[in-house]
């Protein structure tokens, strides 16, 4: 680093250099170009405090004046900043860093409906899994920049590579994660670099702070290698942001990269930063809590690198530089990430070295729009790269210019006690003392996060971690939704989300919240046609889950309702299916049905979306591809395993007021199939797939008493006999149609006991045995509670056991008794030391009292009266 850098550098804790031109924040470049990331003296007007960039090759910019503005990416001091030095510079022109293409999208700033946080989301209309995003917040310099340029009708453009070239590049290419202001951190004092910037810039926002940027950014520049072209194409920029090293540019406000997925599972986006499995703790140490940077090993500062693709980035940046000054600008401002700004401060000089960088870039076809988005998104641990890890907290500090610590204290205590815990005004009252006390001791001119969490955790948490998590999750981070207006550019499919959930009244949030649907009223069943239609498009807004309501029927939904800005690709993912949500997942759910390797339960349980979602259009058509398969399957577990799918749909299609005649044919045909080829799919099986029928058997079942149909479940116990009266079915499963038989009252009491018995006899070894009791009994421990015979016959099977046996034995019984509830467990305990296992003989029987027996019975025929 130069002495001259150094005597300027903000991280020694000398004053800034005193001419007019440093204390207006601006690097001001004339001359000949001299190559990216050199250093040169300039000329300035001690008078007007500006310079003059001047173009060699264009003389009639020569009196033109840029100003660039080095800043931090949703950084509320450099925004404020940057605001002030806006309003003093007066520009006619402003550029930003970001997708050149976007340039369109700038007027949407204006309309009242736009909300931050929102992002730019660029996709390829072809391929919309390949996407990237530029998240802003209210406090981005950007987002600031922006407001300027329309509330003063100065025009703003974007300056950094289009998007035509970011999703053109390769994804797999990874640059390195180099934090440039790990350096002057260091040099500070400082063991974090994310606190050494908020101690000297966020904390004390002033716009001449822009030209001691530019100082040390171009001191750390004069000393960084350039890597050759080809060897790394991205990169992190400063001001840095701790968490995970993105393999995006970070300082693009937040650019998100999102890579190509698997078309078989549409809807799914994968966000490349995810990969960092140290981003919990290294989002802890810049909220205040959690390992001390200096104890993390990666702490260590990188090798700081100018990459290839961040001098084509800059070499983007200077050519749009030169257009906008050749267009007639005399007051330019050009607004980058602080690790740019010396590259674009310097004298343009000649443009062909420029466009050989430029030359040859890979491009591809790119749509662009507004999307809302989120402050978690903005946070390093998400994985979206954007580098904000306490967003809540910079909202904060930018909306609230007045005693900033004491109102965000005040909003913590209402956090704690929308949490049923104890804060009053006097915690409020020291905890402030405290954060002040804090700040003076460590020199700082106010209290920062750090110091402020620090006073939560020891004043209004009494040290507990957990308390504290509450107050990181709902207020450090947050969970703010943005808007965008109704008429920005995006796909039909979106358009028409849009209009129904209008229609609907339903809120797209961040925050989760469940919603209690009835199924008896119009709007709540459209409302669960609206979400069931986005599930089939893998769209997961709303989840099925139990609701607090307890109900016994099927007119009741309950969802959890979350929206998440991926969503967004999503819905242009499925915006190729069709241009509104009906007609969209009418044709996904028939694509899927007509591949070749699709099996009858997946499309049973298509067909049961299908009614949920009230897809007219596409119920004829599964039903007649159902039927195709089912007559083509000789599985009889495939068919075993549509047929809860249809049963559920048969019940869920009444409800809704759904025609399902056709439906109960396919229902039939397949229990006609199965009813014919279930006696011959249960033997030869071992203790595995016996398991595995068994429970198929148990859904099948349950669905057919479900469905209360006279013919079938005739059918269906009749197949159960059959199989009950071989000799030659495995265990689990003779045991289990025993026991569905005799809760049918297929069978009696002593019939069951007849064939308990012969299972346990002499001629059956002891894991058949116990695999027959395991079906017999298949978690219903109850059933030994309440008979005692059972109960005295396993009782005798056992203790007359061979030591080797009951070794044999005892996984399967462990296995089968494990299953009971603890409950169960202890009643079976009881009723063996109350009866031992002496046989229960009539004379031991309570005989019946008529006359208790008629008072009971007007008992209960009072209660059942006074019910109806």
């Amino acid at each position: 680093m130069s002495e001259r850098n150094k005597a300027t550098h903000p991280a020694t804790g000398d004053a800034t250099p005193g001419d007019p031109a440093s204390r207006a924040g601006i690097r001001e470049s004339s001359g000949s170009d001299t190559g990216a990331g050199e250093t040169r003296e300039v000329t300035t007007e001690a008078q007007a405090g500006v310079g003059s960039v001047t173009d060699t090759n264009a003389s009639a910019s020569a009196a033109a004046v840029t100003r660039v503005f080095g800043i931090r990416h949703h950084g509320p001091g450099s925004a404020r900043s940057l605001r002030h030095a806006l309003e003093e510079f007066r520009p006619d022109a402003i550029l930003i860093e970001g997708p050149a293409d976007a340039d369109p999208l700038v007027g949407f700033v204006a309309a009242d409906t736009m909300a931050p946080p929102v992002a730019l989301l660029a996709y390829v209309p072809d391929s919309p899994a390949r996407a990237a995003f530029w998240p802003f917040a209210v406090f981005s310099p950007e987002w600031q920049a922006m407001r300027y340029g329309v509330e003063h009708a100065v025009p703003v453009r974007f300056c950094d590579l289009p998007a035509t070239n970011v999703l053109g590049a390769d994804d797999d290419a990874r640059g390195g994660g180099s934090d440039p202001l790990a350096a002057l951190a260091s040099a500070a004092g400082y063991d974090d670099a994310e606190r050494w910037w908020d101690a000297v810039v966020e904390s004390v926002p002033d716009s001449a702070a822009f030209e001691a940027i530019i100082e040390a950014m171009a001191a750390l520049r004069e000393d960084a290698p350039h890597s050759a072209a080809g060897t790394t194409t991205l990169t992190t920029d400063a001001p840095p942001h701790l968490g995970p090293p993105a393999p995006v540019d970070t300082d693009a406000p937040g650019q998100v990269s999102v890579s190509p997925v698997d078309t078989d599972a549409p809807g799914q986006v994968s966000v490349l930063p995810v990969d960092d499995p140290d981003a919990d703790e290294k989002h802890s140490a810049t909220t205040g809590f959690g390992p001390a940077a200096a104890d993390r090993p990666d702490a260590a500062i990188a090798p700081l690198i100018v990459d290839h693709h961040t001098l084509v980035r800059e070499a983007h940046m200077r050519q749009v530089m030169r257009q906008v000054l050749k267009g007639g600008a005399k007051r330019l401002a050009v607004v980058c990430g602080a690790w740019h700004a010396p590259a674009l401060a310097e004298p343009l000089g000649p443009a062909a070295p420029d466009m050989r960088l430029l030359k040859g870039l890979p491009k591809t076809k790119a749509a662009l729009t507004w999307v809302p988005w989120t402050h978690s998104r903005l946070a390093a641990g998400s994985g979206y790269g954007a580098g904000v890890t306490s967003p809540g907290w910079y909202h904060h500090l930018f909306t609230e210019t007045a005693r900033p610590v004491a109102r965000w204290l005040t909003k913590v205590a209402g956090v704690l006690r929308s949490h049923d815990l104890p804060v009053s005004s006097a915690h409020i009252i020291e905890a402030v003392r405290l954060a002040d006390t804090l700040a003076a001791l460590r020199g700082r001119p106010l209290p920062g996060l750090s110091e402020v969490t620090e006073a939560v955790r020891a004043v209004m948490c009494g040290g507990d971690e957990t308390v504290l998590r509450l107050v990181i999750d709902e207020l450090v981070v947050g969970e703010t939704l943005g808007g965008v207006p109704d008429d920005t550019p995006t796909v039909p499919l979106a358009a028409d989300l849009r209009a129904r959930c209008k229609t609907l009244r339903l809120k797209q949030e961040a925050l989760a919240r469940t919603v209690d649907l009835d199924l008896r009223k119009e709007r709540d069943v459209e409302r669960s046609h609206l979400l069931h239609r986005l599930r089939l498009l893998g769209i997961g807004w709303g989840t099925p889950t139990t609701g607090d309501v307890r109900s016994t029927g099927t007119f009741r939904e309950t969802w959890m309702l979350r929206w998440e800005p991926e969503f967004e690709v999503r819905i242009v993912e499925a915006a190729v299916w069709g241009t509104t949500l009906r007609t969209a997942a009418e044709t996904k759910i028939l694509d899927t049905a007509s591949r070749d390797d699709v099996t009858v339960t997946a499309l049973a349980d298509a067909l049961e979306m299908a009614l949920l979602a009230d897809l007219g259009g596409a119920t004829e058509g599964l039903i007649r591809r159902l039927e195709a398969a089912a007559a083509l399957d000789h599985d009889v577990t495939h068919l075993l395993g549509a047929l809860p799918g249809l049963t559920r749909t048969l019940r869920y299609g009444d409800v809704r007021g759904t025609d399902t005649k056709a439906l109960a044919h396919v229902a039939d045909g397949l229990l006609v199939r199965i009813c014919a080829g279930l006696p011959g799919a249960v033997t030869g099986l071992d203790t595995d797939a016996a398991q595995a029928l068994r429970t198929q058997i148990d859904a099948a079942h349950t669905a057919i008493s479900t469905r209360d149909d006279e013919h079938s479940s005739t059918e269906w116990l009749a197949t159960l006999q059959r199989i009950a009266d071989r000799d030659d079915v495995h265990g689990a499963i003779a045991g289990r149609a025993v026991r569905l038989l005799c809760d049918a009252e297929r069978i009696d009491d002593a019939d069951s006991a007849r064939r308990l018995a012969a299972a346990l006899s002499v001629g059956n070894t002891p894991a058949a045995k116990a695999a027959w009791i395991d079906g017999f009994l298949g978690g219903r421990g109850l059933l030994l509670v309440h008979d005692r015979e059972l109960l005295r016959r396993i009782d005798e099977w056992l203790r007359e056991l061979h030591e080797d046996q009951f070794v044999a034995t005892l996984p399967l019984l462990r296995r089968t008794f494990g299953s009971f509830e603890s409950g169960e467990r202890r009643a079976i305990s009881q009723a063996l030391r109350d009866t031992g296992s002496a046989p229960t003989t009539s004379d031991s029987l309570t005989a019946v009292d008529p006359i208790r027996g008629q008072l009971a019975l007007r008992a209960a025929t009072a209660i059942l009266g006074a019910a109806g």
